[in-house]
Formats: C-alpha cells, structure tokens, sequence
C-alpha cells in the first residue's frame, strides 16, 4: 500500500507529522482527519534506497505481540509511559524494532501523544493498532487494550499459518510432481526414443502420445517458460487494477475446494479485527474503515464501505453486507441480534471464535481432499508415461521369444 507523509496539527493544539499507509491521498487525508489531525498537508512519499544493516529490516509480528502484553503488564503496575517505552527499547533484540521505540520515546517526551508517535511508523504499526491505542489512552484503558491488540494479533497470525500450512502442502506435492514429469519428458524420454529410433520397432499409441509431447517439450521449452513469465506478469498487472482486483477476489471466494475455505478465514477476519476495534472503544465509523482496509479481499472491502456509509446515513450494517453474497446467514443474523442489543463487539467476537474452529475443519477436509487427488496424478500421469515407455520394449522381447 502507498505511504504518505503529513504534517499537521494535533487535536491538542501540537504541531504533528509522520507517514500514513491509504490507497490513494484522498483516503490518507480522511485517516488523519479521523485522527483529528487538522490543517493537514499530504504528499506520497518518495520510494526509499534501503541499504542492507542500516535501517531496512522488518519488525516479526511476534515481537509485536510480545511488546504489547509487557507494555500492558507495565502500565498496569502503574509505571510512566516514558519509563515503560525505555525498558522495553533496551530488551528488544530486533535493531529496526529498537530503534523505532526510541524514536517513539523521544516523541512521547516532546509532548506526542503515544497514538502520535507509533502513528509515524506505519510499517510496523498497522492503522488498527494506532487507532486501538488512541481509543484507549482517550477511555483511559491502554492496558486493556494492548491486552487486546496481543490477543488479536495471536489470534491473525495462527488463523493465517493455518491458511499458509493448508496451501503449502499441495503446492510442495504438485510442484514435486510437475518437476518429476517435466524431467521425465525433458530427460529420460528422448532416451527410450533413440532406442526406439535404433531399433525400429512400432511404437503403441499410448508411447506416440508421450513421444509427441515429449518432442514438443523439447523443442519449445524456453517459449513455454517465457509464455508463463509474461503470463505472471499480466495477471500482476491486471490484479493491480480496480476492476481485476474485485474480479479475482471475487473467484478466490467461489473456487472449488478452496474458495469455503478462504471464505471462512474472511469472515474470521473481519469479525475478529471489528470486535476488537469496537470492544476497545474505536468508533463504529473508524471500525469499519479500519477493518475494510485490513479485510484481504476486494469483495469485502467494498462490502464493508458500503456498510460505513450506510451508518452514516442513520440504517444498520447488516443490509449492505447482506448484499455482499460474501457473509452466511448465520453471520447476518448474529450482527442483527447485536445491533439491537448494543452488543455488537461480543457478538463478533463469537462469530470470530466460531469460524476460526471452522477454518480448522476446512483444512482438513482440504487436506483429505487434495491428497487422492495428488496420488490419482501421480499414478494416472506418471505411472502411465512409465507404462507408456516400456510397452514397446514388452513388444520387442515377445518377438525376441516368437
């Protein structure tokens, strides 16, 4: 996502600047009015030369993590925020992270709020934590919220390794598989067809088939290999615009197999990061853009603005993402109950904990399904090709024996 920087003044009156992450300026513009950051001049900041060791490296979320629940143990134990920030940048053992929490003590000691500081380094600070953080130094319940915003993040990073550990196996075992019969045409083939040339022998169909490609492979690879690096590079292209983003994220919820699953980890999200957001105090407005930025998926995205406006205009979420043809209707139905009962973070908060226990059901009926699938190629494709291959020696050794 593009980042922008700002300079501003503060709701307390400050001179305030710093980098936001928005997809274009006019949305950088409305996070820091939302921020209550007024006078604001915005421009996209210039690409970086980064430097290996100096400053380029990346902050691991679990250090994050780890930051948040010692920052709320400590401001429990009624320790200053400034004395918390010191104690914290000398145990961090990652530099980028060190040296960002100094940046951000010495903010805090300039008279910046602990929101303003963090908000300038939108890298490692994502627009739902600064938000969570502002919302809780106003309520006056930063622990809680850090507590909060550790948990959440415990809770994202499991639901996406699981969703990383579903498509790495397949993708390891075909990758395996395409390997092994490309070898095999490219390799051992043209072996058996020298032999076969020398020999004269009538070829089978089956063995004509697997000759046939096996010659095309050869002869065309390297158009075969440039075909499918442009072919990456288009489908980037086209991903990258507007109207090709809502069409493939539009596929990837109703794919075969697949698409349940990346449904329900998208509606564990969403339902996670809003809960979170509401229950600490976050506007229902700033919730909702915070979590459409954050969704993952365009259809969402879109689904969740429209849900923005709606609140805008006086009516309730559930209709526009009723629409969206994204969310069941269970989901729909427990968002209802929580509009009219004013407990709409609790009820998010069950629907996130109910699809997540789905997402581990879905990978493994993921696993269970891909795995025939993977041993019927693998005995389909290259156990015929290797059948194919030898039939016509089977030939030669029965005239050998007539």
């Amino acid at each position: 996502m593009p980042v922008f920087t700002y300079k501003g003044t503060s709701g307390a009156g400050k001179d305030v600047s710093g980098n936001v992450e928005a997809d274009n300026l006019v949305q950088a513009e409305q996070i820091l009015r939302s921020r209550r950051i007024t006078d604001v001049r915005v421009k996209k900041k210039a690409a970086e030369i980064r430097i290996p060791g100096f400053g380029g490296g990346r902050v691991p979320a679990n250090a994050i993590t780890g930051f948040s629940r010692q920052f709320a143990t400590m401001i429990d134990a009624g320790l200053p925020l400034v004395q918390c920030l010191k104690i914290l940048a000398a145990q961090v053992e990652n530099d980028t992270f060190k040296t960002i929490l100094k940046h951000g003590t010495a903010d805090v000691e300039a008279g910046s709020t602990l929101s303003e500081a963090l908000a300038k380094h939108p890298k490692v600070f994502t627009s739902l934590f600064v938000n969570m953080v502002a919302a809780g130094e106003v309520g006056g319940i930063l622990d809680d919220v850090l507590l909060r915003l550790a948990t959440y993040m415990e809770k994202a990073d499991a639901l996406k390794r699981k969703i990383k550990g579903a498509m790495m196996y397949p993708a390891v075992v075909m990758t395996v598989a395409i390997g092994a019969t490309a070898t095999l045409m490219i390799v051992v083939v043209p072996t058996f067809i020298k032999m076969f040339d020398q020999s004269g022998v009538d070829l089978p169909l089956p063995t004509q088939i697997v000759v046939a490609l096996s010659h095309f492979l050869t002869s065309y690879i390297l158009f075969i290999i440039a075909g499918t690096v442009i072919a990456i590079v288009m489908f980037k292209r086209y991903y990258a615009s507007d109207n090709g983003e809502r069409v493939v994220d539009n596929f990837k919820l109703h794919m075969p197999i697949i698409g349940d699953l990346i449904r329900k980890s998208s509606v564990a999200r969403f339902s996670r990061t809003l809960s979170t957001l509401l229950g600490s105090g976050v506007s229902i407005l700033e919730a909702l853009d915070i979590t459409a930025r954050t969704a993952g998926n365009r259809i969402i995205q879109d689904a969740l603005f429209v849900a923005r406006t709606s609140i805008g205009g006086g009516e309730t979420i559930a209709s526009p993402l009723e629409e969206s043809g994204v969310f069941p209707p269970m989901v729909m139905q427990m968002v209802n109950v929580g509009e009219q009962t004013g407990e709409l973070d609790k009820m998010l908060g069950k629907i996130a904990d109910y699809y997540e226990e789905e997402v581990d059901a879905a990978v493994e009926s993921l696993t269970s399904v891909i795995e025939p699938i993977i041993i019927v190629y693998l005995g389909v494709v290259i156990g015929g090709m290797v059948l194919a291959m030898y039939m016509p020696l089977f030939n030669m050794m029965e005239g050998f024996g007539g």
